[in-house]
């Protein structure tokens, strides 16, 4: 793991919980939100590449990586708040936003609560936007809202989460998450980034973001917005191509699965991820 420790801070939030960022570089900020589970050094090769250009921040959520464990607030909602006092007490202003899954739901959920304070741009990394299935819904309406599980697999999950942790479930879903050719150190990179979030807390937050629906909000996001896809991640290409139909100034980037195009591209293949952001940012 790299030591990122030189580059670490600390904020307290208005409900009294500690958080943790990470900070590197200079220039117009750019600030990463991981998913569920997932700590802030799981964006190591974009903090180590983009904070030569850009002013990195990456935010562990609480209950993840070096943020306070708490048995409160593990909800979509609640991390919204926290990121927008993150960018309050760095006083950020014309910020990107990069959220990986679970991580994206947190900025949909950012741009519905607090609009373009303090952003200007926003990255969002295979998230469907309903992810739970409703039985009444279309073949097309799935093709297009990209749901992954029905009402009782999430019920089930969340209990399982919260009396055997998520430790299990997590290296399950790594089977269909990554590519075959991953290399070993990689795919050990993301087990090491998996966070010691307290297993009710884990559920809770897996249950919470399971259960959002932000198809009528993306289609008032008025600022440019970049939809990063994997044609072989279990969030179905079709759902991202809607996604970024519904944006009006989206632009959709698709990592083929011999690129590493499953659910993990910035670290798959980071090169490249990085050089899309990079140019988006520079747009």
């Amino acid at each position: 793991m790299t030591n990122f420790k030189r580059h670490s801070h600390y904020f307290i939030t208005n409900d009294n919980v500690k958080l943790h960022y990470i900070e590197q570089g200079c220039g117009q900020p750019i600030v990463l939100l991981p998913s569920w589970s997932l700590n802030t050094e799981i964006y190591t090769y974009q903090i180590q590449q983009l904070s030569k250009k850009y002013r990195v921040i990456a935010l562990d959520m609480r209950g993840h990586g070096q943020s306070q464990k708490v048995d409160y607030g593990y909800k979509v909602y609640r991390l919204a708040k926290d990121l927008y006092e993150c960018l309050e007490h760095l006083n950020l202003q014309d910020a990107t936003l990069l959220g990986h899954a679970v991580g994206a739901s947190i900025i949909l959920c950012y741009w519905e609560l607090f609009g373009k304070k303090h952003i200007n741009k926003l990255i969002l990394l295979d998230r469907a936007v309903t992810p739970i299935l409703n039985p009444t819904w279309s073949k097309d309406d799935i093709l297009a809202f990209g749901p992954t599980a029905n009402t009782t697999t999430v019920m089930q999950l969340s209990h399982q989460i919260t009396h055997s942790g998520g430790k299990q479930y997590q290296k399950i879903l790594l089977n269909c998450m990554l590519s075959k050719n991953i290399t070993h150190d990689d795919k050990q990179r993301i087990l090491d980034c998996s966070s010691n979030i307290p297993d009710i807390g884990a559920a809770q937050l897996f249950y919470d973001n399971y259960h959002q629906d932000w198809r009528n909000t993306i289609k008032h996001i008025s600022l440019p917005t970049l939809v990063i896809a994997g044609r072989g991640s279990p969030i179905s290409l079709s759902s991202q191509v809607w996604l970024s139909q519904q944006i009006e100034q989206a632009k959709l980037v698709v990592f083929e699965v011999k690129e590493g195009g499953k659910h993990f591209p910035f670290i798959e293949n980071p090169i490249k991820f990085n050089q899309v952001v990079d140019t988006f940012m520079q747009c």
